[in-house]
């Protein structure tokens, strides 16, 4: 069955893996309100692409406190909304050696940005999709380092590392209901997107070169999501899920088990 979702949420669409999404979506069909900070870059994706299929929203998701208010306005005005798919995200480089150079304000936001933000959304939109009698679903962006650490970003890696165990702990809770609500993680290699430009990340040069051709990335992150597959890792992340995450995997269902039986 063909990616079934007829009307996405997509936050972090204003330049990069969102973007690219959300321009393969609508290829297919499918209305994405395309959410992000940079109004300019929300308006010009609708200039290019026509407003048929895409609504721009201004959202900033590292603002807590309004994302209760921002997802009652979307499914009042989108009440066949039927996929949230979060993909927001900052990278910066770090050296804890130097204690001096860190920034914990930098910190503080870059993980609020990477997995508060993530947690307050689905909050705020789990009542609603538990509500509903079609499949409904959350689709989450982590990455490929939340399974292994790079040293330059590891609040970057922990963010994420944070972000894949909470998801593996919402997919079991939200099994059985209420609701029919898939939990989607897309597990993506380093991409060439702005993610890694001098301007964020001084001490990466040629940044826009440095990983997967975006292209390639999003014909594969969208094979696998148009599969329907529960995780999508690509490329090198891949590769590390497939040495790292069945184990990890198993002792989880262990883990549920061995509980399950305490309870009794």
């Amino acid at each position: 069955m063909p990616f079934p979702y007829k009307k996405v949420l997509l936050l972090g669409a204003t330049s990069g893996i969102g973007e690219a999404l959300a321009v393969r979506m609508i290829q297919h069909k499918v209305h994405v309100i395309i959410a992000g900070r940079r109004t300019a870059n929300l308006e010009k994706l609708v200039q290019t692409h026509g407003s048929d299929l895409l609504t721009p929203i201004t959202v900033d998701i590292s603002d807590l406190q309004s994302l209760p208010s921002f997802a009652s306005s979307i499914t009042k005005d989108h009440p066949d909304l039927d996929c949230v798919f979060i993909n927001s995200g900052i990278q910066r480089g770090l050296d804890f050696a130097d204690p001096s150079s860190i920034d914990l304000s930098l910190v503080g936001k870059e993980f609020t940005t990477n997995y508060l933000s993530y947690v307050h959304l689905t909050v705020a939109f789990l009542p609603f999709f538990q509500k509903q009698d079609r499949q409904t679903s959350f689709i989450y962006t982590s990455s490929g380092l939340a399974l292994v650490p790079l040293l330059r970003c590891s609040n970057y890696c922990a963010s994420k590392a944070a972000l894949h165990h909470w998801i593996l702990c919402l997919r079991e809770q939200l099994k059985n209901g209420p609701g029919n609500i898939k939990v989607i993680e897309v597990f993506p290699p380093a991409v060439q997107t702005e993610l890694h430009d001098e301007k964020h990340q001084p001490d990466i040069k040629n940044g826009r070169q440095f990983g997967m051709p975006l292209d390639k990335f999003t014909n594969e992150a969208w094979a696998g999501l148009d599969a329907e597959h529960d995780e999508v890792a690509v490329e090198m992340a891949r590769n590390w899920y497939d040495q790292i995450e069945p184990g990890r995997q198993k002792a989880f269902q262990q883990m549920l088990q061995r509980m399950a039986g305490a309870k009794k």
